[in-house]
């Protein structure tokens, strides 16, 4: 029986950009053993997706937000002897349309991968065997996913191409408590994608008003956040959860209801709806939740749109500040007729 090949899936972003790249991991075991590549912020997903086999942490000076690690032979170096032990025999880089995979191709050939797929806007020279041209304005997991065909990996019979988990997730019942619940998850990564705390307030009071069970959840960073959204009327597990348990929570609830961060992406990896507040600072086409039904809210075409900005450049955050807690309430009920 022949060696199955090792092949080294790299995603070097955060959490969502991770759980994005699962429909292309699974479609990569499906053939051979998969050691998935991750940055430091990306590794509690990588740990959550079907079909990896191992998980490397490596933070990319090319990746990584200030303060980004040195750039050092060292550094590179580490990298390149654990790819050595591992025996990887090829590698398929998957990365955003604004990001290049040349330099983590380069780090790769000098650990002696023979074969490197990416998709490239660059002229690659010798260091890509296999050169996708970009699918255009398409959702990130397909972007992914066509990457992985390029290269000769096809997803295994019966894979529907939606996020997923590892399951069984662990049981988080006695955090959120018995009965139905909508989740609000008011934090984000960037200021630019946050909606106004006023809005989570006035949405969690609505909500409650109308007799709905509210569970508010976030990072340990935004505890103070949650709290005050808890207060308005829910059950407060700000820091009280890992990413897998907060995958537990999303699962259980009817919706989920969260900016253009990682949770909205781990919502649709466990099939939840989700309303999405999505600044479009970058298009919701490739971004937006994938594979689960969803109510995208927000102006679309407000002036930062397509900027990529981390700090909103446009006085009153108008992308966002237009939308109500009425404008939810509304959608979460779409959502709830349209699965009934």
């Amino acid at each position: 029986m022949s060696r199955r090949p090792t092949v080294l899936v790299a995603r070097l972003d955060a959490d969502g950009d991770v759980l994005l790249a699962g429909p292309a991991v699974r479609a990569v075991a499906a053939a051979g053993r998969v050691v998935l590549l991750v940055g430091p912020r990306g590794q509690q997903a990588a740990r959550l997706l079907p079909g990896v086999d191992e998980v490397i942490v490596w933070a990319a000076p090319w990746i990584e937000p200030a303060p980004a690690p040195t750039v050092s032979a060292e550094h590179v170096a580490a990298l390149t002897h654990k790819l050595v032990a591992r025996g990887v025999d090829e590698a398929v880089v998957l990365t955003s349309y604004h990001q290049s995979p040349l330099p983590l191709a380069l780090v790769l050939r000098l650990a002696g991968v023979a074969r490197i797929s990416a998709i490239s806007a660059d002229y690659p020279g010798s260091l890509l065997d296999v050169r996708q041209p970009d699918p255009g304005d398409v959702p990130e997991a397909e972007r992914a996913r066509s990457l992985a065909a390029a290269a000769g990996f096809t997803p295994p019979a019966g894979d529907d191409g939606r996020l997923a988990v590892r399951r069984p997730l662990p049981d988080t019942a006695t955090l959120t408590g018995a009965g139905r619940y909508v989740v609000l998850h008011p934090g984000t990564s960037v200021t630019a994608r946050a909606w106004p705390r006023e809005r989570w307030l006035q949405t969690a009071e609505l909500l409650s008003h109308h007799g709905s069970r509210v569970v508010v959840t976030g990072g340990p960073d935004e505890r103070a956040l949650t709290a005050a959204v808890a207060g308005a009327g829910g059950v407060d597990l700000g820091g009280r959860t890992t990413l897998a348990q907060l995958a537990d929570v999303l699962d259980r609830a009817t919706a989920v209801v969260v900016a253009n961060t990682g949770p909205a992406h781990l919502a649709a990896a466990v099939g939840t709806p989700v309303v999405s507040l999505f600044a479009p600072t970058v298009p919701a086409r490739r971004w937006a939740p994938y594979g689960v039904p969803v109510v995208l809210l927000g102006d679309q075409l407000a002036p930062c749109r397509d900027t990529r900005a981390t700090t909103c450049p446009v006085p009153g955050h108008p992308c966002l500040s237009s939308v109500t807690a009425h404008d939810v309430a509304g959608a979460l009920s779409r959502l709830e007729e349209a699965a009934a």
